[in-house]
């Protein structure tokens, strides 16, 4: 727990009812990189099964070995108390404690097997419950997978037409079966009819074309009205990508609620409706959302993972494996970004279970077939022309291109969701949302290759152009037919359709860049891998056609005569589109081997890494050029998470003793003592400070440390032993000792807490650098490090203190950098609800925040209105 001056939800009363029922989803919702003003009611809280009962859902037994009483006393805090040790909501987890607790758990188990049969079967069952949760969780998130491909397809044709014959069928479906298409019109038949011939009884002319264009533009507005009015309403928490949420979940941090089954219901629906609805935005991102959603609701059936959060996370990361597995038809490449992009804890046998999830969720949609191509993706493709060594300068360009194109992106988004925050038009997200569909849908439809799904996009630049294709991009002079071709060179010189094609693609470009800037961010479920692909995939093609022209008119230059026959296919125009597509995606996510790798098994070709390799390598280094930071990390950092990232490097050269609290200016460190508190003393110091656990000392005098004992565990204990144990009144004494003191013979009986205490904290010395204390956050996912002096308490370093001191640094090396502080509209920016001075550290003024954490959220209607604002006094 932090030990600062925070003011912290429910401590201050002295209630255990009001602990125990803290609520999950209040203000400051957020799902896509912004602090969303959706306000939900109680109702809500009965919705969501991972916000009830706290006590259950999220147990955990305390750190601090529990010593046998030797003394007369009946003490029932030797038993298990309801609640002591659980987290509250925007929380940190105790990595250590965690771990502490299921070595525990499995000791037991293993001493108990030899005794029956039946605690041999438990055993057996404990050892394969980690396989049975993954399995259940790559059978849902293959099933829904599914199902919201075979939707999103469905409902995307729906813009344009409708198949009389079957209503449940899509555009090709539709056309499946019918004998009347032609070759070069494959896709009309008399079965499937637009809006256009259903309404005006005409195919072709100008009614019939504003006809089709005014039901496009309605479909997609009432697509995109429903899915934000389905997230703001019932699981504000559904919108987003959720990717930077996962991450900061998988580090420890507790957002209740955002993994529930009311979150994964909503999700699930409005990502249909919102891909459907022809934004710039994808469902793969979404998927790994949904995916975990799933890991998390299995993971309750096994008190194994219940009860632990630590290894809780080792499920999720195993589910995120498998959301990219069934989003990309990547298994191996699934395991790879969980154990590259969002695990924060990744052990070997999480990997081995990961790699198992996302091979039962890629079997599961490989059965379903919602492509109908025998293919776990839209836009699988294979190449059969070799690549050469010439080419790889336009790819290492288009690696050029992708590096800039994510640095710019994240720039312009981040300032764009941070503008947002600032202005009265972010209070307004249904409105903000139906303005981007309808701008999105009227510029969109015009344009044939903004007009479709961005999957068949991406499918129609893949493909390389063959006999078989009737796209525009292969409209060639010379038909790929078999016939010779004509002297000078190879037999593709491009058409009119061609260069028609490339000015449709150049305007798609330029939207495709604009639009999915203000896209990302908004309160529907978007994801970011398809639109990025996409702009690289254009990009790519655009280049790669340049190349096969240049190749095709100058093949007697030294560049191409030594490689290019005549008469042969040098170039692969859509292999550049897939370089482009990782390019992009890369330059966005800062993604390297797990990209590679995805890519690679979207195409099945080996031959192809090295380019791959290449122009990902290539997006990275450009864009580490203008900023470390990924659009996931950036958006952990505007949202304040407390994420300790292992990428960023600390190379100051700061002590301790210059980060811990509190700092000389600062009210002394509350303490308390093992064995001279009275209950009456102990409530008072815990009503009058808002600090979050307190160091046990010995004495005043001596101030030796003993051990650390959390607030809320106090708070719960001294409410449990009212209620459950004779004697115990404010003059009681209370103990963290062995033994109970030597106490006179009228004197109430003594409150035993040793059972709450953890006797071993991780301590410090003041002169340690903070180089090695960062390592030790990040590597033992600490909370909260005392730091000693000769032994003697001298502060404590939190999560948060570590993550404002690396904000204050970089505050000296970027001054333009948004410095950020906390503040309740209620109240002045400097005082609290008590009319109480608040305390000020760095640039950061705390008015009240969570526990190792800077987002917000609240258990009670008073932190309704708390906001993150910027110091020159806009809404962050």
């Amino acid at each position: 727990m932090e030990s600062e001056q925070l003011y912290h939800r429910g401590y201050c009363r002295n209630s255990y009812n009001s602990i125990a029922s803290a609520s999950s989803d209040e203000e400051l919702l957020d799902g896509a990189g912004v602090i969303m003003d959706f306000h939900t009611t109680e109702d809500d809280n009965l919705l969501d099964g991972d916000a009830a009962s706290p006590g259950s859902n999220y147990a955990m037994s305390n750190g601090g070995g529990a010593a046998s009483s030797t003394t007369h006393l009946l003490d029932f805090l030797e038993e298990p108390i309801p609640g002591v040790g659980t987290y509250d909501d925007f929380h940190t987890i105790d990595w250590v404690r965690e771990k502490c607790k299921d070595r525990e758990r499995h000791r037991k188990i293993n001493s108990k097997k030899k005794e029956s049969a039946w605690e041999f079967t438990k055993s057996l069952y404990d050892a394969w419950s980690g396989w049975l949760v993954v399995t259940l969780t790559g059978l849902a998130s293959g099933a829904l997978a599914g199902l919201i491909d075979i939707a999103a397809d469905w409902m995307n044709d729906l813009k344009e037409g409708v198949c009389l014959s079957a209503m449940w069928f899509n555009h090709e479906q539709c056309c499946w079966t019918s004998n009347e298409t032609t070759f070069a019109e494959r896709d009309k038949c008399p079965q499937w009819k637009s809006w256009a011939e259903l309404i005006l009884g005409q195919a072709e002319g100008p009614g019939s074309y504003i006809m089709n264009y005014f039901m496009y533009i309605y479909w997609a507005l009432s697509f995109a009205f429903l899915a934000v009015c389905l997230v703001k309403v019932f699981a504000p928490y559904a919108c987003g990508s959720g990717i930077p949420e996962i991450k900061t979940i998988l580090s420890g941090f507790i957002i209740r609620g955002y993994l529930g089954k009311w979150t994964l219901m909503i999700k699930t629906i409005t990502l249909v409706l919102a891909v459907a609805s022809g934004l710039s935005l994808g469902k793969e991102g979404p998927l790994v959302h949904v995916a975990c959603c799933c890991g998390n609701i299995f993971s309750y059936l096994f008190p194994k993972y219940s009860k632990n959060e630590a290894k809780k996370r080792e499920v999720l990361s195993a589910a995120s494996a498998a959301g990219v597995s069934v989003a990309f038809g990547a298994p191996i490449g699934g395991v790879l970004f969980s154990l590259e992009e969002v695990s924060y804890y990744f052990p070997l046998k999480t990997l081995w279970r990961s790699f198992f999830a996302a091979l039962v969720a890629a079997f599961v949609l490989r059965s379903i077939n919602p492509f109908g191509n025998s293919r776990l993706v839209l836009f699988y493709v294979e190449y059969h022309t070799p690549w050469y060594l010439f080419e790889l300068i336009p790819f290492i360009l288009l690696g050029v291109f992708g590096g800039l194109w994510g640095a710019f992106f994240i720039r312009a988004n981040i300032a764009w969701c941070r503008r947002r925050k600032s202005t009265r038009f972010g209070k307004f997200p249904v409105l903000e949302v139906i303005l981007v569909a309808a701008i999105t849908a009227v510029v969109a439809f015009p344009n044939p290759y903004t007009r479709q799904n961005t999957s068949e996009l991406i499918k129609e630049l893949f493909t390389d152009c063959g006999p078989l294709e009737s796209s525009q991009l292969c409209q060639y002079r010379l038909q790929m037919n078999g016939s010779k071709a004509s002297e000078g060179g190879p037999n593709r010189p491009a058409g009119p359709g061609v260069y028609s094609a490339m000015w449709q693609l150049c305007l798609a470009l330029i939207f495709k860049i604009i639009m999915t800037i203000f896209t990302f961010g908004l309160k529907v479920p978007s994801g970011l891998f398809i639109p990025s692909m996409a702009i690289g995939a254009i990009a790519g093609r655009i280049v790669g056609i340049a190349v096969e022209q240049l190749a095709y008119y100058h093949h007697d230059w030294f560049l191409f005569k030594e490689w290019c026959e005549v008469g042969a296919d040098c170039i692969t125009p859509g292999l550049y589109a897939m370089v482009g597509a990782a390019a992009c995606l890369g330059g966005v996510t800062r993604m390297t081997v797990s990209l590679v790798v995805i890519v690679f098994e979207l195409t099945g070709g080996l031959e192809y890494i090295v380019p791959l390799m290449a122009a990902v390598m290539t997006s990275k280094w450009v864009g580490d050029a203008f900023g470390r930071e990924g659009i996931y990390e950036a958006h952990i950092r505007l949202n304040g998470y407390p994420f300790l990232d292992a990428k960023e490097e600390f190379t100051h050269t700061t002590l301790a003793r210059e980060v811990m609290r509190p700092r000389r200016s600062d009210p002394p460190l509350a303490v308390l003592t093992q064995d001279d508190l009275t209950v009456e003393e102990l409530q008072s110091v815990i009503n009058e400070t808002s600090y979050n656990g307190f160091p046990v000392i010995v004495s005043k005098e001596s101030q030796r440390l003993v051990g650390f004992a959390l607030r809320r565990d106090i708070t719960i204990a001294i409410e449990n032993a009212r209620r459950k144990q004779e004697g115990i009144v404010l003059s009681s004494r209370v103990y963290f000792t062995q033994h109970a003191p030597t106490l006179p013979a009228d004197s109430p009986r003594p409150l035993k807490l040793r059972s709450i205490l953890d006797m071993s904290p991780f301590t410090v010395t003041d002169h340690t650098p903070m180089e090695i204390v960062v390592d030790i956050f990040r590597k033992l996912g600490l909370r909260q490090c005392l730091v000693t002096h000769n032994g003697i308490v001298l502060g404590i370093i939190t999560k948060k203190n570590i993550l404002e001191h690396l904000e204050e640094l970089k505050q000296h090396m970027e001054p333009l950098a948004a410095t950020w502080y906390y503040h309740k509209k209620r109240h002045p920016s400097s005082h609290g609800s008590n009319g109480k001075p608040r305390s000020r550290v760095h640039h950061v003024q705390l008015i009240r925040s969570f526990e190792d954490g800077w987002a917000g959220g609240g258990d009670n209607s008073e932190d309704e209105d708390e906001r993150a604002l910027l110091l020159d006094g806009s809404d962050l």
